[in-house]
C-alpha cells in the first residue's frame, strides 16, 4: 500500500466536470440529439452553396436571410452560407426539441396500456407504444426521461372519500359507516373543497404535489428511532456464496457497488422502462449513496454530498471506525484486490487495538447513539460532537459514500441474518447513514438502509447488481480468493486507512452505555422469521390464470383471519414513478370481494367453484387498485397531502384525524426483482440456491405484523413476517405459519381443476 493523499488531480476534476456538462446538456435536450443539429446544418449548408434548381426559391430565401443577419464588406460567400446554416439549424433543433418533449409529455399521460394485458393490448395502445417509440428517439441516459415525465395529477376528491368508505366496509360496523358517510360528506362540502384546490394550484407548479411533504412528514419529522422503526434490510443470496473469506466477499462486493454508483454519477446507468418502452422516474438514484440523515431537534435533515466531495467510505470492525479510499490517484476505483488488502490490514489494526485495551467499551459503541429517538440523539449530538476530534469524525461519516460493517457473527440461518441486518447488536450500525453493507465471517453479506433518501426498489437496483455481477461473472479463485488482475491494469496510489478518534468523556459515555441499553431492549423484543416456502412458487398461481401478487395478498388476508380471528386496515406499497419525483401510494388489499374469499375458505357451505369465483373476484378488484394507485388514483397519499394543507392553514379536520390515524396492522410490500436487463432466466436449476430472498422492514402497528415478500422464481416464495413479542396478540413463527396453510388450501383448490385440464390436454 502506498501512503498518497488521493483526490481530483486537475486533470480528473476537468473530466468530471466535463461528463456533468455533457450530461447536462444530452439531458435538457432529449428526445433530440445533436444528430438533427448537424443534419439541418449540412442540408441547409448544401442547399446554399449547390443551389438546386428544384429549391431555387427556398435557396433566395435562405440568401435574403443572411443579406439580414451578416453582411459584413468582403465577406466570403462560404462564411455567410455556414452563418446561416448555424442558425436554421439551432432554431430547427429548439423548436424539435420543445415540440419532441412536449409530445412525449402528452404521450406519457395516457394510462390505458396499464389496464390492458401485455399480450392482448388493443389497437390504440399499440399505436401510441409506436409513437412513443417514434418521438423517444435514441437511448436515453440515467436521468433524460425526467423532463417528459408527467406530474402526478391531484384525484377527484369525491371519487377519493368514495373509494375510502369503500375500503373500511369489511372493517367497520354499519353504524360506523353511517357515520363516517356523514363526516365525509361534510368534509367534501366544506373545509375540503378549499384544501382540494389548494392541491391543485401547488400542482402546477411542484414537480410532485406530495413528495416533499411525505419525505419531509413521514420521514424526517418522525421523532421514533430509525432502527427497526424506518430502516430496512436487504439479504444476500439465500444458501449460496461465492467464498467463505469476509474480506474477499467484501472486496468484491464494494467494488461491484462503486462501479455501480460510477454508473449514476456519469448518468450511464440505463432508466429502467417498463414494457421496454414506458419511462419511470429515476431521481432518487441522485442520493443513493453519499446521502445522511442528520438528527434535528424538531425535525431531521437529509443531507447529501457531490462526488467530487464524497470519495471516501467508512469501515467499522470490532467497534472501531476506520475511513478509507476508494479511488486511487488516477480516479480510478480501487481494484478487488487492493480492497481486501485494505480490509485486511482494518482487521488487523482492529485486532491489535483490541488487544491493547485502552480504548474504552463506550468507544467502541459509539454508533448505538443512532439508535436513540430522533430528538435524544440531536441534543447528544449538539452537545458532544460539536468540536475537535468528535466534530472531524462526524464530518468524515456525513461524507463517506457509505459504512461498511465487518461484523464477528456468523448467522446460521436466513431469520438471524436478517435480524442482525434490521438492527444488528445495537452498536455496530450507524443507522443515519444512507446504507450499511454488513459482511459476516463466513461470507454472507446484507444491507441496512435508511429509507428517507429512496425507496427499496431503487437500492434493490444496486444491491442485484452487485449479486448479479457476483453469479456470472468470474471475480473468485476456486479456492474463493480475488481474480489476479489483468496484466495491463495499472493500479494508481492509494492510502492506507485511517483510524478515527472520538473523545468520550464520563457524561458521554453514560449516555452510549443507556443507549446500548435501549438498543438491545428493542431488538429483543423484535419478532423476526423469514421463511422459505420452496414446494412451489408464481409459476403454479400462473397456471391458475391470477396475479400472483393478488393471489398472496388474499392468502394473507386469509392468515391474518385465521390468526386474529377479524379483519385488519392493510397496507401493500405500490409504485408512483411513472410520474416526475413520483415514490409510493397504498393499495388498501383488505377488500370486501377479498373478505368473502376469506370468509368463504373458513366455513362449511361453499364449493369449490364458489371459492375459486371469489378469489377471482378478489383479485381483480386487487389489481383494479394497485394500476388506480401506480396511475396515481390512490387514497392516502391525498388523503395526507389534504391533512397536510389543513395543518398549515391552522385548520383542524377532525373527519381526516380519524381516519388518517387508523392503525395499519396489517403492513405489506412485495420486494422488487429482476431489474436488470439481459441477464439468464433466474428459474434454470443452477440459480435456486443463489436467488436473493430479499429483505424486510419492522412492524408499523404495536400490535400488528409486518410483512414482506418475494417471489423470485416460479419455485420459490420468501415471506419476512416481523411483529412484537410485548403484544399478546402477535407472533411471527405462527403468522408465517398460517401463511403457508393459506397458501396450501388455496392451492388445492384449483390442484383438481388443472388435472383435469391437463388430462384433456
Amino acid at each position: 500500500i502506498v501512503l498518497v493523499e488521493p483526490g481530483l488531480t486537475g486533470d480528473h476534476f476537468l473530466k468530471e466536470n466535463l461528463f456533468t456538462c455533457m450530461n447536462s446538456f444530452r439531458n435538457g435536450t432529449w428526445p433530440t440529439s445533436t444528430n438533427n443539429l448537424i443534419a439541418v446544418f449540412i442540408l441547409t449548408l448544401s442547399l446554399m452553396l449547390g443551389e438546386p434548381e428544384a429549391t431555387k426559391s427556398f435557396n433566395q430565401f435562405l440568401w435574403r436571410t443572411a443579406d439580414a443577419i451578416f453582411d459584413p464588406e468582403g465577406a466570403p460567400r462560404w462564411l455567410r452560407a455556414t452563418i446561416v446554416a448555424w442558425v436554421i439549424g439551432i432554431l430547427s433543433f429548439s423548436i424539435l426539441m420543445k415540440v419532441r418533449q412536449y409530445t412525449l409529455r402528452i404521450l406519457l399521460a395516457y394510462r390505458g396500456w396499464l389496464y390492458e394485458p401485455i399480450k392482448s393490448q388493443s389497437v390504440k395502445t399499440t399505436l401510441w407504444a409506436i409513437l412513443v417509440k417514434m418521438v423517444s428517439g435514441y437511448q436515453p441516459s440515467l436521468y433524460s426521461c425526467q423532463r417528459s415525465l408527467p406530474r402526478l395529477p391531484v384525484p377527484n376528491l369525491h371519487s377519493t372519500l368514495e373509494k375510502l368508505l369503500e375500503s373500511l366496509q369489511p372493517l367497520c360496523s354499519k353504524e360506523e359507516l353511517v357515520e363516517l358517510k356523514k363526516e365525509a360528506e361534510e368534509f367534501e362540502n366544506g373545509v375540503g373543497t378549499k384544501l382540494q384546490r389548494i392541491l391543485i394550484l401547488k400542482s402546477w407548479w411542484a414537480p410532485n404535489y406530495v413528495t416533499d411533504w411525505w419525505e419531509k412528514y413521514v420521514y424526517l419529522m418522525t421523532r421514533t428511532p430509525l432502527a427497526i422503526n424506518s430502516n430496512y434490510y436487504g439479504l444476500d443470496h439465500s444458501y449460496w456464496s461465492p467464498t467463505k473469506s469476509q474480506t474477499v466477499r467484501a472486496a468484491t462486493t464494494i467494488y461491484h457497488i462503486m462501479n455501480f454508483k460510477r454508473l449514476i454519477d456519469r448518468e450511464e446507468l440505463p432508466p429502467l422502462v417498463l414494457r421496454n418502452t414506458i419511462p419511470i422516474c429515476m431521481a432518487q438514484y441522485e442520493r443513493l449513496f453519499s446521502s445522511i440523515r442528520i438528527p434535528g431537534v424538531d425535525i431531521d435533515r437529509l443531507r447529501h454530498y457531490d462526488s467530487k466531495v464524497s470519495r471516501h467510505i467508512v469501515v467499522q470492525a470490532k467497534g472501531f471506525y476506520y475511513v478509507m479510499d476508494v479511488y486511487d490517484s488516477k480516479n480510478q476505483i480501487l481494484s478487488p484486490l487492493a480492497f481486501k488488502a485494505q480490509f485486511d490490514w482494518i482487521l488487523q489494526d482492529a485486532e491489535v487495538q483490541l488487544e491493547a485495551d485502552q480504548v474504552p467499551e463506550t468507544a467502541r459503541s459509539i454508533s448505538a447513539l443512532t439508535a436513540l429517538p430522533r430528538t435524544e440523539w440531536a441534543n447528544l449530538r449538539k452537545e458532544y460532537f460539536r468540536n475537535g476530534v468528535n466534530r472531524e469524525a462526524m464530518k468524515a461519516i456525513q461524507e463517506s459514500i457509505l459504512v461498511v460493517a465487518l461484523s464477528d457473527q456468523e448467522p446460521s440461518s436466513l431469520t438471524e441474518k436478517g435480524k442482525y441486518l434490521l438492527h444488528a447488536d445495537g452498536k455496530s450500525l450507524w443507522f443515519d447513514k444512507c446504507v450499511n453493507v454488513v459482511f459476516f465471517k463466513n461470507g454472507h453479506c446484507g444491507l441496512n438502509v435508511e429509507h428517507t433518501m429512496a425507496d427499496a426498489p431503487a437500492m434493490g437496483h444496486c444491491w442485484e447488481y452487485a449479486m448479479t455481477k457476483d453469479i456470472l461473472e468470474r471475480h473468485y479463485t476456486d479456492d474463493g480468493d480475488c481474480m489476479p488482475l489483468p496484466k495491463s491494469f495499472r493500479q494508481g496510489k492509494f492510502k492506507r486507512p485511517s483510524r478515527m478518534a472520538w473523545e468520550i468523556n464520563a457524561n458521554l459515555g453514560v449516555h452510549i452505555e443507556k443507549a446500548v441499553q435501549f438498543a438491545q431492549k428493542n431488538n429483543s423484543d423484535l419478532d423476526l422469521v423469514i421463511s422459505d416456502h420452496s414446494k412451489w412458487g408464481k409459476g403454479f398461481i400462473k397456471l391458475c390464470k391470477i396475479s400472483p401478487d393478488a393471489f398472496v395478498q388474499a392468502a394473507l388476508q386469509l392468515a391474518y383471519y385465521r390468526d386474529a380471528g377479524t379483519f385488519a386496515q392493510t397496507y401493500e406499497a405500490s409504485m408512483t414513478r411513472l410520474y416526475s419525483c413520483g415514490r409510493t401510494e397504498t393499495v388498501r388489499s383488505c377488500t370486501t370481494e377479498t373478505a368473502d374469499f376469506v370468509k368463504s375458505m373458513t366455513e362449511d357451505n361453499h364449493t369449490t367453484e364458489d371459492k375459486i369465483a371469489l378469489l377471482k373476484k378478489a383479485a381483480d378488484k386487487h389489481q383494479q387498485l394497485y394500476r388506480d394507485s401506480m396511475n396515481g388514483g390512490g387514497i392516502d397519499r391525498h388523503l395526507f397531502a389534504l391533512f397536510v394543507c389543513c395543518k398549515g392553514l391552522g385548520l383542524n379536520s377532525p373527519f381526516l384525524e380519524k381516519v388518517l390515524l387508523r392503525p395499519w396492522t396489517l403492513s405489506t410490500s412485495q420486494q422488487p426483482q429482476q431489474q436488470l436487463q439481459h441477464v439468464p432466466d433466474i428459474n434454470l436449476p443452477m440459480f435456486q440456491d443463489k436467488v436473493s430472498p430479499g429483505g424486510g422492514f419492522g412492524p408499523v402497528s404495536d400490535d400488528g405484523y409486518g410483512v414482506s415478500y418475494m417471489l423470485p422464481s416460479d419455485h420459490k416464495i420468501f415471506f419476512h413476517v416481523t411483529s412484537k413479542h410485548s403484544s399478546s396478540k402477535t407472533s411471527s413463527t405462527r403468522f408465517a405459519n398460517h401463511i403457508f396453510q393459506a397458501l396450501e388450501d388455496m392451492k388445492k383448490l384449483y390442484e383438481s381443476k388443472l388435472a383435469e385440464k391437463s388430462k384433456s390436454e
